[in-house]
């Protein structure tokens, strides 16, 4: 599961929000959504995105988190993506890449009388890195683009906190996972689950 992350003002991720800025998608957004740089990104909100540009070339866009459907859809299982008629053909083609510094998750808990119940906020980021690549997909709905997050099963040290979690791939495959002709379910064997954590202040 992921319903919040967090994007700093940093080295990393300033040239990035700035190709963001430049787009003009960013004036259309902003009639109807909140158009974020930097800080905490909630669902709904237009935040930074790579995907491919219409010559297949690596580019950043502004798109808000939510694929609209009965409910908004902010994330999809990478396990069933390719075979639900609302992500698969996203699966297929539409890949993209939500650049973030880390991503938030709420423990989730179950009292004596057997309710689950809301613990801790936690922040994660993978281990060594300053950026967290989320992997989702994308679509155009009214002309322009949303995305949702893919998630994933967790690493036994994070499974205390919840039972999903943002599929993140390592920098090095960012290219490889938003070309349109890439096989993305050759890459779900290099998803990084044991991510770095503490509890947010």
């Amino acid at each position: 599961m992921c319903c919040r992350y967090y994007t700093d003002e940093s080295p990393e991720l300033r040239p990035i929000v700035e190709e963001m800025l430049r787009s003009p998608l960013v004036r259309k957004w902003q009639n109807t959504a909140k158009v974020r740089t930097y800080g905490e990104i909630r669902p709904a909100d237009v935040a930074a995105v790579i995907a491919p540009n219409r010559s297949g070339e690596r580019a950043v866009f502004p798109m808000k988190w939510g694929f609209s459907e009965k409910t908004l859809l902010i994330n999809a299982r990478s396990e069933t993506a390719a075979v639900r008629p609302v992500f698969k053909d996203a699966w297929a083609r539409h890949r993209c890449i939500i650049p973030a510094s880390w991503y938030f998750e709420w423990e989730h808990l179950i009292d004596n009388s057997g309710q689950k119940k809301t613990g801790d906020k936690f922040l994660l980021q993978p281990k060594g890195s300053a950026m967290t690549w989320l992997c989702g997909l994308y679509r155009i709905e009214n002309g322009l683009p949303v995305f949702t997050v893919l998630t994933c099963e967790p690493g036994e040290e994070i499974r205390f906190i919840h039972d999903r979690m943002p599929l993140i791939l390592p920098e090095e495959l960012v290219g490889e996972w938003i070309r349109p002709d890439a096989k993305p379910e050759d890459l779900l064997p290099y998803a990084l689950t044991e991510p770095n954590y503490e509890r947010a202040g």
